[in-house]
């Protein structure tokens, strides 16, 4: 099928009924996010989804001990919020003997986790919670862009922009970020049983998918992406157009259909 094509009725029957398929907590069980499971609190949840999506790049067996290990550090001293405010990780993070510039996890640091939670303390101590946080942030990036007559940026950028130099947080201009835009997806996306929807500010439609391997692969299988399309903004954001033929309001919940059918062999 050419990509310029619209969806036709069969694929588009075809992507809702796996949706329907995969959008389930039973699914993702072994899924980064579990998190979302973890916490009730909001204000824990936010931060402990946001680190455990920066950890998600891998293999799930790889990653997900060493996000559990950072939250149960943290939930000895009180969850996620009150571990990263108070600035406890930086005497408990980095076990005895161990040098800040040994790895954590694959190419990250302990030094550049204690680089990511800093950040997230001075956020915490400047906000009442991260979610006001980056809606300040995008608010002003977003007038910013009408001074000068450009676009909206997409919310992923806002976050990018918080966390400049932070080596843990995807930045770039043509990155896919496919890390911040499955964190986007858990914190914006409404009734959904997997994704919270905290951020209630921000308009689901606006969301990018997150693009992973698997998302790529099926996406070419069926059509909706060129043969050679590789892991970029640009990308991203032709297939969220793709998506809206089915969902106009909620493009990601394609995700579910992609990455499930993707994973689930």
């Amino acid at each position: 099928m050419n990509n310029s094509k619209p969806i036709s009725e069969e694929l588009a029957k075809y992507l809702i009924n796996l949706a329907d398929k995969y959008e389930t907590i039973k699914f993702f069980s072994g899924d980064p996010s579990c998190i979302l499971c973890r916490y009730t609190c909001p204000e824990d949840l936010e931060v402990a989804a946001f680190i455990a999506a920066m950890l998600a790049f891998g293999r799930r067996d790889q990653f997900l001990p060493k996000t559990e290990y950072i939250m149960d550090l943290a939930d000895k001293k009180g969850g996620p919020k009150a571990w990263l405010q108070s600035g406890d990780f930086n005497k408990d993070f980095i076990p005895n003997g161990i040098d800040s510039s040994a790895k954590f996890y694959r190419f990250y640091s302990y030094g550049q986790l204690i680089d990511l939670f800093s950040r997230l303390n001075t956020i915490l101590n400047e906000s009442e919670n991260f979610g006001l946080y980056v809606k300040r942030c995008h608010s002003k990036l977003c007038q910013e862009r009408i001074v000068v007559g450009k676009e909206e940026p997409l919310l992923a950028e806002s976050i990018s922009l918080c966390f400049k130099g932070c080596a843990i947080v995807p930045q770039g201009a043509n990155s896919a970020k496919k890390r911040i835009h499955m964190f986007l997806r858990w914190m914006v996306r409404q009734n959904s049983p997997v994704d919270k929807g905290f951020w209630n500010w921000y308009e689901p439609s606006k969301l990018i998918i997150p693009l992973d391997t698997h998302v790529i692969q099926q996406g070419i299988k069926m059509g909706l992406l060129p043969l050679n399309a590789t892991a970029t903004e640009k990308t991203a954001r032709i297939l969220t157009d793709k998506l809206k033929e089915i969902w106009p309001l909620d493009p990601c919940r394609g995700d579910y259909a992609l990455f499930g059918s993707g994973v689930d062999k």
